[in-house]
């Protein structure tokens, strides 16, 4: 990258990129991309935005942190409707002069290692995108996911059945965890690594369990917004109500630690899990994937959604993120 042009830019992604096959006919290099889509598969088709400020910040996420989060976002929709991945394609937007210095060179390097390295690991070929200078001084990133599933099986948030189970893969809380300390302390984190243990700088889409759950789930979503937000997204598409057992719930070590950890649980956001329903007499097995599956409520007729805690019925109402524009 000592060339700090746009064409330089590119044909440094375009390395970092080149893996082909699959369904990747043509990629980086020309105007389109061209795929070829596995036969009797639908195409499933997701955009998230990363944006400097809002989902990370220079100052507290290593360009690793970034790179990882920017593509894991887009993947965990592709596994909350049980998608195996196709290709993805990056538009990146950096403040101008960016690249003219060691440091911010090393960071877009950075970057995108750390989205190659999960694109890598997910199967996901980087297939093209588009590069801009920034309007002000902020990293602006869209990531768009192309994923198949066979015809008709994909999951939906609208499958839920009133006596349906509920459940949740992983745990919960861990990402708003990482994140309170990493607000308090950002310098003890830059060195993080994608090993398992950082829920918020290196989340894990659940792409694999999300397969394997098409076959028996009647409705699903990713935790994106907090569990207590996309319950109700949830509900809300299916027409129907809930009743989640708080003495369930399987809470990440991390946010045991935290002030309020049925709080983190409920509306931390950011732990990229599936929450999904199944029919209750479904044999049900305890890990898929390799993640833990834990039931945690069941689903009723009435549109009531309800935390049974401490031996109280009381209302549940959507406390996690919402966005404001």
């Amino acid at each position: 990258m000592a060339n700090t042009g746009e064409l330089a830019l590119i044909q440094h992604i375009r390395q970092r990129a080149a893996r082909r096959g699959g369904t990747v006919r043509l990629g980086i290099g020309d105007d389109c991309a061209v795929l070829r889509p596995p036969a009797g598969q639908d195409l499933l088709i997701t955009t998230d935005f990363s944006l400097e400020g809002r989902h990370f910040r220079r100052d507290w996420h290593s360009a690793n942190s970034a790179g990882h989060r920017c593509l894991a976002r887009g993947l965990s929709d592709l596994a909350a409707m049980g998608a195996k991945p196709m290709a993805a394609f990056l538009s990146l937007a950096l403040p101008a002069g960016l690249t003219r210095n060691a440091a911010g060179r090393r960071w877009v390097d950075d970057f995108f290692a750390g989205l190659m390295k999960l694109a890598d690991a997910t199967g996901t070929p980087l297939a093209g995108g588009d590069t801009a200078t920034a309007p002000g001084d902020a990293v602006l990133a869209d990531i768009v996911l192309l994923g198949s599933a066979p015809r008709g099986s994909e999951m939906r948030r609208s499958g839920a059945n009133a006596g349906d189970a509920l459940y949740v893969t992983g745990s919960l809380g861990g990402s708003s965890a990482e994140l309170a300390a990493l607000c308090a302390t950002p310098n003890r984190f830059r060195r993080a690594i994608a090993d398992g243990s950082h829920p918020h700088l290196f989340p894990a889409p659940r792409l694999v369990a999300g397969q394997r759950l098409r076959h028996v789930a009647t409705a699903a979503i990713d935790l994106s917004d907090g569990l207590s937000t996309d319950l109700h997204h949830l509900c809300d598409e299916s027409g129907v109500g809930a009743i989640v057992d708080a003495a369930l719930l399987p809470i990440h070590p991390l946010a045991l630690k935290s002030a309020s950890p049925l709080g983190a649980a409920l509306n931390g956001g950011e732990d990229y899990e599936l929450l999904f329903t199944a029919p209750a007499a479904s044999r049900m097995p305890k890990l898929i994937g390799g993640v833990a599956i834990t039931r945690i409520g069941q689903m009723t007729r009435d549109s009531k959604i309800l935390l049974i805690h401490e031996g109280k019925n009381k209302p549940l109402p959507a406390g996690g993120w919402e966005h404001r524009i």
